[in-house]
C-alpha cells in the first residue's frame, strides 16, 4: 500500500479562536486527520540525500519488524522571496519546492517499499518541528532520522541533535 498525503504548510497563519465561545472545544483549531492505519507507526525524515536514505531503510526495517506503518516526512523548503512592486514595500512571497512531488514518485516506484504500508507526508517550516509535530499527530512509536555531515551542521546545530534535546518520543539517529 502506497501513498502520499500533503498537508498545508504549518508555517500559515492559523484562525484565532474566538475568546467569547461557548465551549472551549469549540475554540481549538481543526486538526488534520491522519489514517489510524499508521497510528503507533514509525517517522523517518527523507529528503533525498544518502543520510535520509540510510534513516528511510532503517525505518523500513523497523516497521516492519513491529509490524506498523511508515509515515516518511519530506519538510520542504519555503524560499522567501521578495517582490517589488514599484512604490510599494516589498512583500515576501512563500515559494513552494516541488521536491516533495518528486519523491514521492521516486518513493512509489521503489520495491524496497512494497512490504510496509507507507504515506508521504509533506510539511514546511522548521525540520524539528515539523517532525515532531507529525510524531505526535500519529503518536509515533519513534523518530528516524539520518545524521548531519558538514560545517552548516557543526555551525547551526544537526537536525538529529536539535530533536534528540526537543522530542517527546524515542529519536533515533542513523550515521
Amino acid at each position: 500500500m502506497a501513498g502520499h498525503e500533503f498537508f498545508e504548510p504549518a508555517d500559515r497563519k492559523r484562525p484565532v479562536a474566538d475568546p467569547t465561545a461557548a465551549e472551549p472545544l469549540a475554540a481549538e483549531e481543526p486538526r488534520h486527520s491522519c489514517d489510524p492505519a499508521f497510528k503507533h507507526g514509525v517517522v523517518v525524515g527523507f529528503d533525498g540525500s544518502t543520510s535520509s536514505e540510510r534513516a528511510l531503510a532503517y525505518a523500513i526495517g523497523m516497521a516492519h519488524r513491529s509490524g506498523s506503518g511508515l509515515i516518511i516526512v519530506h519538510v520542504a523548503n519555503r524560499l522567501p522571496t521578495t517582490v517589488w512592486a514599484g512604490c510599494e514595500p516589498p512583500v515576501f512571497v512563500d515559494v513552494p519546492d516541488h521536491r516533495t512531488e518528486v519523491l514521492g514518485l521516486e518513493l512509489a516506484c521503489a520495491d524496497y517499499l512494497a512490504e510496509v504500508p507507507w504515506i508521504l507526508v509533506e510539511r514546511g517550516g522548521d525540520i524539528c518541528h515539523e517532525l515532531e509535530e507529525v510524531g505526535r499527530e500519529y503518536e509515533a512509536d519513534a523518530i528516524v532520522v539520518g545524521s548531519t555531515h558538514g560545517i552548516v551542521g557543526r555551525i547551526f546545530g544537526s537536525v538529529a541533535g536539535r530533536l534528540a534535546k526537543r522530542a517527546q518520543r524515542p529519536v533515533i539517529v542513523i550515521p
